[in-house]
């Protein structure tokens, strides 16, 4: 028996206005039916973003210490609840529980990040260039929050986005992808039972069309958006039509940069997780390994050893290392993707087909795959599959690595390989990317330093970090005149 689950708006968990739901299933168990959940509509949006608003009057006012308090305590029951969490995380969207453990756990520390930041939203002082006048600016909140994000890490990135967001003292309407909406709620629970305000965070569960009222609503003041470039876009043009600040994470295609001198040992490590960590579904997944072809085969005959050996299965079994893809919309673009190679005449050393036994017919489940052959031009080596597929491009030397892994619209995430201190030095620079990695895979972000990408990746906004901080507020700059009079700043004061 599955649960039915509900919108919360204003602090009150209800139901859809259109009476409408959806389910959510196991994609590693396909009868496993985890619960039904609102398909929301515009007017559930609208109350949403009223709730809001309404809340933002007295949130943004209350001191920001005491916001980082209550974020204080959602980090303490997040951490007493991680496991219960990430069991039921890994039940929705299928990744490994060792990974959903540490999907959580990127949401504890960011939420201790954040608490302490909220003593720490630092305006400037600055001298002014007339007497006795004083110039300083401040940190003030930017309003009500549109939150949407992607299933892949369901409780990380949102938390990502909303935590910064509430120490800044905004107000927040999210709504999770419609592949991990149970990940969502329970969140949402959390923030409930931490003593959050209601109308400081709402809920409004279902599909594009609900994110898109959300976008569009004209009381929503910033959006931050994780998930397809083609969805990115859509949303780019409606905030910039209405002046919309907003914040997109999209698509990869990221390159690890293996050169001759490199320790195959820890490259090995790092290409399996990087490739097949999230079954491929990350958006800083390894999707192009860039190998001297000194160490070419060498490195992808023992990459192939590693990855036939790794065990598929459901996430929560204890010697699950990979598992399914998130449904069957995603296993049908993989296979497209195979097509694709065999027109383009790569060679597919392992994998290249749906997983089968020991149960594993009842998932949505791909075996790990690794072409080579692969030239640069070809679309299995530009576009972004969102699996376990790993393209092996063989270069000669470092400049023609490089201009292989800038030669695609992304740029998100990038790993070198090498022992050679100045060429690493080099690659951080010459990498077109929002971040590097030097002898580490292209995943492993930290909750305290800033994560994103440029091209058609991002538009220059960051998650994480010190840097979200801005994002989720505005500057005010204040003068104040204790001179007595009238003076006249930007006039020509100077003596000739």
């Amino acid at each position: 028996m599955s649960d039915t689950l509900k919108n919360y708006i204003d602090g009150i968990w209800q139901d859809a206005s259109t009476g409408s739901t959806f389910k959510s299933i196991n994609p590693a168990r396909k009868q496993d039916v985890i619960g039904e959940f609102p398909d929301s509509g515009v007017e559930d949006v609208d109350d949403a973003v009223r709730a809001a608003r309404s809340a933002f009057r007295t949130w943004g006012r209350r001191p920001a210490p005491e916001r980082g308090d209550i974020l204080r305590r959602i980090g303490d029951l997040l951490t007493e609840r991680k496991s219960e969490l990430a069991f039921q995380m890994t039940r929705e969207m299928g990744k490994p529980f060792f990974e959903t453990k540490g999907d959580v756990q990127e949401a504890i520390d960011t939420a201790y990040y954040a608490a302490t930041e909220t003593r720490r939203l630092f305006g400037y002082t600055v001298p002014s260039e007339l007497p006795n006048k004083f110039n300083m600016s401040l940190r003030r909140p930017i309003g009500v929050c549109g939150v949407i994000t992607a299933w892949n890490f369901p409780v990380a990135v949102p938390t990502w986005k909303m935590f910064p967001a509430l120490a800044c003292g905004n107000t927040v309407v999210f709504k999770p992808s419609e592949y991990a909406p149970h990940s969502g709620a329970l969140l949402v629970q959390i923030f409930e039972d931490a003593g959050l305000p209601g109308g400081v965070v709402n809920l409004v569960q279902g599909n594009g069309s609900a994110g898109r009222a959300l976008v569009e609503h004209p009381d929503v003041n910033l959006v931050s958006f994780t998930g397809s470039t083609e969805t990115g876009s859509k949303i780019g043009e409606a905030c910039g039509r209405m002046h919309k600040r907003l914040s997109l994470e999209m698509g990869g295609k990221n390159p690890a940069i293996v050169l001759a001198d490199a320790d195959l040992d820890i490259v090995l490590d790092g290409l399996v997780w990087g490739a097949f960590g999230t079954t491929g579904q990350r958006c800083t997944a390894t999707s192009r390994l860039i190998v001297h072809e000194d160490v070419h085969d060498e490195l992808v005959g023992r990459l192939v050893k590693k990855v036939t050996a790794l065990k598929l299965g459901y996430g929560n079994d204890d010697d699950t290392e990979m598992g399914p893809v998130i449904n069957q919309g995603a296993l049908d673009k993989i296979l497209s993707y195979m097509e694709i190679a065999k027109e383009e005449g790569v060679t597919v050393l392992t994998g290249g087909k749906t997983a089968t036994g020991d149960g594993l017919e009842d998932g949505f489940f791909f075996e790990p795959t690794i072409f080579t052959n692969v030239t640069p031009d070809m679309r299995v080596a530009r576009e972004e599959i969102f699996g376990p597929v790993l393209s092996v491009l063989k270069i000669k030397t470092y400049e023609e690595a490089i201009e292989v892994a800038n030669n695609i619209e992304y740029g998100l995430s990038s790993a070198l390989y090498t022992s050679d201190v100045s060429i690493a030095f080099r690659a951080m620079h010459d990498i077109e990317a929002g971040i590097t990695y030097i002898n580490g895979p292209t995943i492993g972000a930290e909750a305290h330093m800033p994560f994103g990408g440029v091209k058609g990746t991002g538009n220059g906004h960051r998650d994480g970090g010190w840097e979200v901080f801005e994002f989720y507020s505005e500057t005010k700059t204040i003068y104040v005149d204790y001179s007595g009079h009238l003076q006249k700043a930007q006039i020509d004061n100077v003596d000739d």
